[in-house]
Formats: C-alpha cells, sequence, structure tokens
C-alpha cells in the first residue's frame, strides 16, 4: 500500500533577486559623487584607418608622440588599435621573413582586440583599470562608437583636481 503526500507551496508573484549588497552599492553611488570620465578625456585625438601605410602612421606616431591610436572602420566603430609595440613588429619581419614593409598596412599589425571604456566610467573605474592592466590608453565608447581616448595623465589631472576628503574608497561599490 502506497501513500501520497501532496504539499502546497505558496509562493509569491514576485521575487527580488537583487542582492543586498548591490542594493547598498547603488544607494552609495547615488551618494558618492566620483569625477566623470568625460570630464577628463580626450574628444579629438587621432585615429587611423585600417588601410593607412604602416610607413604613414610611423611617421604621425613620432611626429605625434603618441603611443597608440585607434583604427576605426568608415562607420566610426574601432577595429583594433595600433601600438608602438606593434609597429617594433616590423624589425622582425623585416629581419626574420625578408618582407618590405613599404606598401604593409595598419590593419597588418594592430591589434584587432581593444580593450574599451564607457563614456559612462567614472575616474575611480579607469584608474583600477590601468592598475590592473598594462595599457597607456585605452578608446571611449558609447554606444559601440568611439568618443574619445583617456591616458594614464588624464587620471593623473583628475587626481590634482579631487580634495584630499573625496578619498574614501570605503565608499566606492568597486571596492565592495
Amino acid at each position: 500500500m502506497s501513500t501520497t503526500l501532496s504539499i502546497q507551496l505558496k509562493i509569491p508573484n514576485i521575487m527580488n533577486f537583487t542582492p543586498r549588497r548591490a542594493e547598498e552599492a547603488d544607494a552609495i553611488t547615488k551618494a558618492t559623487s566620483y569625477p566623470k570620465l568625460s570630464d577628463f578625456m580626450a574628444k579629438d585625438e587621432m585615429t587611423f584607418t585600417p588601410d593607412l601605410t604602416i610607413s604613414e602612421a610611423i611617421e604621425l606616431i613620432l611626429k605625434k608622440k603618441l603611443t597608440g591610436v585607434p583604427v576605426l572602420d568608415d562607420e566610426k566603430r574601432i577595429v583594433g588599435m595600433i601600438s608602438e609595440k606593434d609597429c617594433l613588429r616590423i624589425i622582425i619581419d623585416g629581419v626574420y621573413n625578408n618582407l618590405p614593409y613599404n606598401h604593409r598596412k595598419v590593419k597588418d599589425y594592430m591589434s584587432p582586440v581593444v580593450k574599451t571604456i564607457s563614456v559612462n566610467s567614472d575616474i575611480i573605474d579607469v584608474a583600477n583599470e590601468f592598475l590592473t592592466s598594462n595599457y597607456r590608453k585605452f578608446p571611449v565608447v558609447k554606444e559601440g562608437k568611439l568618443v574619445g581616448q583617456v591616458r594614464r595623465r588624464d587620471v593623473l589631472r583628475a587626481i590634482r583636481k579631487l580634495k584630499s576628503n573625496t578619498w574614501n574608497y570605503h565608499n566606492h561599490p568597486t571596492y565592495h
């Protein structure tokens, strides 16, 4: 003889799965205002196209004292980044592979994977990105399109403008 046990559970229609700490972090973020990235980023920096010759790119990098330049397609979307380090590969190609670089393009040497920063970030988030990577510059994007660039020096400029009473890292959600 078998017995069936039936249990009815009453489950509310709406359940909130937001962790309490996330709600606290949002409240702290609203109460604590850190400088916005958009106040310190460069908005009209140089960009390259994938079809620019690598010779022209090197000339511009040297002339303008650039460490890296975003590479954009016709619709202003980032398709890569060309850095001083990427350009050093020309020497290896020439010596080991006997490849002349005169007619090579930026697209042949650029890094196709690009770490970007959202224009909505604050300066604390950007500083953290620089501290946890080897990058010297990040492209700043809004809805996938380039709107500026931020360098380590831009963060230093932000530090100079901050007052000593602003430095309360316990109030920033990144550090919870």
